[in-house]
């Protein structure tokens, strides 16, 4: 079982890794776009959220307070469904159904990573392949 929660926690932290470094690497073109979407200081969201995604993959990848991490993730991916994909207020069909996909990627994420700090809080004592304990108990 612990090389398939390790195999499952290097796909699952993917797609935040990269992002996290797109946040660092790209800050100025993805302010803009936030700016676009409401996002209150813009510049400063996308570097928080980038370090938030880059704290949180990297804490699930290592096992280290595995718990922690996949928390972050979740704390990152609710709001930003709300802000930055916020498709009901689209008008145009295709950009409507683009964000909805996207709104329901990140609130589906956020429930996997719900269950993953769940899973690490309860099991991650006994679970092989992480660095240290969980942080949280809730067993």
């Amino acid at each position: 079982m612990d090389v398939l929660v390790l195999i499952g926690r290097i796909l699952f932290v993917l797609l935040f890794l990269n992002s996290g470094v797109g946040h660092l690497v790209k800050t100025q073109a993805l302010s803009g776009y936030a700016a676009a979407r409401g996002v209150p200081a813009p510049g400063p969201a996308v570097i928080g959220s980038g370090v938030l995604m880059l704290a949180g993959a990297l804490s699930v990848l290592l096992g280290i307070w595995a718990d922690l991490g996949a928390l972050l993730l979740a704390v990152f991916l609710f709001p930003t469904a709300l802000l930055m994909h916020s498709f009901w207020k689209e008008t145009d069909p295709g950009a409507r159904q683009i964000e909805m996909s996207a709104f329901f990627k990140d609130v589906s994420l956020g429930g996997a990573a719900l269950m993953l700090m769940a899973f690490f809080s309860s099991v991650g004592g006994d679970l092989g392949l992480t660095i240290t304990r969980p942080l949280f108990d809730i067993s």
